[in-house]
């Protein structure tokens, strides 16, 4: 359960009483006041999870009381009890911040469903507070036409449905958390919550409370308490993400919760039982680290109950393509640009590449190129920066990049039709006898070609002039050239040699 302490705060003892009975019974702690500053002392005491406020008290008022409650640290869900006679107050009791109100007399059945209706609502405020923290996460659907992608699917679906703990292996950027979300999406717990805790990325002084929460006072800086992943993940879906790098010293702790479903939060002793279905993902050989000792051989085999396996991108090259196309659409949604689509370099260059951080890079490959290429355009094989293909240079694909992309624009297209028409005039020169201005355009293709390697190495003329295949001085004049013109070709002030 996500709440346990309870105050009610009650003036006739008949109510009083009854109401701390039924909860008693309930396994909750129930304390109780006859009065607002019976229920202050209270408060200043200890914190509570949930309070029932009478609404009309000896001393005051409780709709004033609850603006107090509202200002508490460890805010309180409060339930107003009143009587036929006050169900307007109640109800602006509830417009001023109040969770619900109970018309006197009640049965116990009506609280059983006001404390199912709370602790729920307690939960879905507790994950919406961590989600918020999680944005950004991995988005859509599995992308892939390859026979191993196939299987992967066909896994997912076979065990999607059922309780059964996963583990998802695959190497660092292969979609294990696109996997896991998979799974639960087409899981009876998807209307329930799906909580993440990255085990490589919490301390080790930190993780068990991540797992299992902790009391306020359990440690330095437990100023109040929290509930853990697993107790926020009750009913739904926990991923362990890099299970592997749960610390030895906590493993026999877990494996008691994948066992028996139940813990304690650091510095409590009440103990607190979940339902909860364990995805598990690992970028290393879980078995080795069993035979080398640092990970246990019970939990193990209490994880990999059903192995599923997602394969690295230089395995399924037949997907590379439909990811790329994938990942260019969604980053061109996102940014509000239109790109035509990949060159036949890009794709040569891409179809070529090992891919060695796996679908992540392709997709931050894709992104990149995006932002650095121009609104209809292709995206060129410069623009994904990628090493040599084919035996064609850095520089030489930049060149090629820049002649594709001023040739692709409509007034590029016109001025160098013009520049071979008797008498034309290209940007304001002579055309003369046409090959003078082959020459201009030329010229024009030199520095789109070093502007492009001035983006690619954010502004870093040494590795500029290395990706052209010209000399750093050559590169300066070039710039300086530029300059005098009233053309601005660099990018950043200050650029690094």
């Amino acid at each position: 359960m996500s709440f346990e302490k309870i105050l009610i705060v009650e003036d006739e003892p008949v109510v009083r009483n009854l109401l701390s009975e039924i909860f008693l019974r309930r396994k909750f702690v129930a304390a109780v006041a006859d009065s607002l500053a019976a229920a202050e002392a209270q408060l200043l005491k200890e914190s509570f999870d949930l309070v029932m406020l009478d609404i009309r008290l000896p001393d005051g008022d409780g709709q004033q009381f609850l603006e107090r409650l509202a200002t508490l640290p460890e805010r309180p869900l409060v339930v107003m009890v009143t009587g036929y006679g006050s169900i307007e107050s109640a109800v602006a009791c509830m417009r001023a911040g109040a969770f619900d109100y109970v018309l006197k007399p009640f049965s116990p059945s009506q609280i059983d469903i006001l404390l199912k209706k709370a602790q729920s609502y307690r939960q879905l405020l507790s994950v919406n507070k961590l989600l918020s923290d999680q944005q950004g996460e991995d988005e859509g659907a599995i992308v892939g036409k390859s026979s191993v992608m196939q299987r992967l699917r066909q896994l997912i679906e076979r065990v999607a449905p059922t309780d059964a703990t996963v583990l998802i292996t695959g190497e660092n950027g292969t979609g294990k958390e696109m996997v896991a979300r998979e799974l639960y999406r087409r899981s009876p717990r998807r209307q329930n919550p799906f909580i993440k805790v990255n085990c490589a990325a919490v301390s080790e002084n930190l993780i068990e409370s991540e797992f299992f929460g902790h009391e306020r006072g359990s440690f330095t800086g437990a100023t109040e308490r929290r509930e853990g992943r697993f107790e926020l993940a009750n009913q739904g879906t926990l991923l362990l993400d890099e299970v592997s790098e749960i610390p030895l010293n906590l493993q026999a702790k877990l494996l008691r919760v994948l066992q028996e479903r139940e813990f304690e939060r650091v510095g409590g002793n009440r103990t607190i039982k979940v339902n909860v279905r364990i995805l598990a993902t690992s970028n290393r050989d879980l078995l080795s680290h069993v035979e080398k000792g640092d990970f246990r051989q019970d939990l193990y085999y209490r994880l990999n109950v059903f192995p599923v396996h997602v394969p690295a991108l230089r395995e399924r090259p037949e997907d590379i393509l439909p990811l790329a196309e994938h990942f260019l659409t969604r980053s061109a949604r996102k940014m509000g640009v239109k790109v035509a689509g990949f060159s036949e370099s890009a794709i040569k260059a891409m179809l070529a590449y090992r891919w060695p951080g796996n679908v992540r890079e392709l997709q931050n490959t894709i992104e990149r190129a995006v932002i650095l290429t121009e609104s209809g355009w292709l995206i060129s094989s410069a623009a994904l920066g990628l090493p040599m293909v084919n035996g064609v240079g850095s520089g030489e694909a930049l060149l090629a990049s820049a002649m594709q992309n001023f040739a692709q624009t409509e007034t590029a297209k016109q001025e160098f039709d013009a520049s071979f028409a008797p008498g034309a005039t290209v940007g304001g020169v002579a055309s003369g006898t046409g090959p003078n201005e082959a020459v201009y355009n030329i010229a024009e293709l030199e520095k789109q070609a070093i502007k492009a390697a001035l983006v690619q190495t954010v502004g870093n003329r040494t590795k500029a002039a290395d990706l052209l295949g010209i000399s750093i001085r050559t590169l300066r004049n070039k710039l300086q050239e530029y300059r005098d013109a009233g053309d601005q070709v660099e990018v950043g002030a200050d650029l690094a040699e």
